[in-house]
């Protein structure tokens, strides 16, 4: 597909900025992040002649800061939305503070689900007067297809974001606009430090750019795309397995990184 613009989240690094970084030279870009510094340096980096490339630092955990990137988004004319900015911690619930599980709950679920909502009606119109289709992807996780131990939060977010986005291509069957959920495994991103988790975790990650590259190709051929460590291995256990065996050998997995960890 040619876009001619793409908003994406969480845009400063990992995921984020290998999707901008991917799109072709023609779609325009908005990118939005809390790192104001990156966004700019990454804005410079892909900047061509006649493509316009805007920056937003935010913070989507806040209403303000989704008001912010929905202005911008729709002031580009965008016509796909990439909601990939995420956040989790990697300890247990008790351990979180309250306003760490709450900013997980509002970047992760309020976040894609109040910028689609706020932004599908002008995408849907734009795509239907110029006779193309626009696109959503949705950046859920592996860990969506079961309950995670010390991710718990984080976990039941992308499930969120993962059902999500099925369900939303149910609802836009037959409207010019296709819908991707991206499941990535480990990936070499900042998360990994970001969460709390240590480096080696992500030793055999998936390079994000392969990961970008794969939602980029399946979007509009495909409802969900499940990509790096555990991909084949993960949606198995969680469909074919009894529940409780499935969520035994998550919680074993976990108290093994826990120790390994030193958590």
């Amino acid at each position: 597909m040619a876009y001619r613009a793409a908003l994406v989240t969480g845009a400063s690094s990992g995921i984020g900025e290998a999707f901008a970084r991917a799109l072709p030279d023609g779609t325009g870009l908005v990118l939005t992040g809390r790192d104001t510094a990156a966004l700019e340096a990454l804005a410079k980096d892909l900047a061509r002649p006649g493509r316009d490339v805007r920056v937003v630092a935010a913070d989507l955990a806040t209403d303000p800061g989704r008001d912010a990137v929905i202005a911008a988004g729709e002031a580009a004319g965008i016509d796909l939305l990439v909601n990939n900015a995420g956040l989790g911690y990697f300890a247990p619930v008790p351990r979180n503070t309250i306003a760490q599980e709450r900013a997980m709950v509002e970047v992760n679920v309020m976040t894609p689900v109040v910028l689609t909502r706020a932004l599908l009606p002008g995408m849907l119109e734009r795509a239907a007067k110029g006779g193309t289709r626009a696109g959503i992807v949705v950046v859920s996780s592996i860990s969506a297809f079961l309950p995670v131990s010390r991710l718990t939060t984080y976990a039941a977010t992308k499930a969120f974001d993962l059902h999500y986005a099925e369900a939303l291509g149910a609802d836009l069957e037959g409207q010019p606009c296709d819908v991707l959920a991206l499941c990535p495994g480990f990936t070499k991103t900042r998360f990994g430090d970001r969460s709390g988790m240590k480096s080696w975790m992500f030793h055999d990650g998936a390079d994000p750019n392969d990961v970008a590259r794969a939602a980029i190709d399946g979007l509009g051929r495909k409802r969900v795309v499940v990509i790096g460590s555990g991909s084949i291995l993960t949606p198995l256990i969680a469909r074919l397995l009894p529940r409780r065996w499935a969520n035994g050998a998550v919680v074993a997995s976990m108290k093994a990184l826990k120790k390994k960890a030193g958590h």
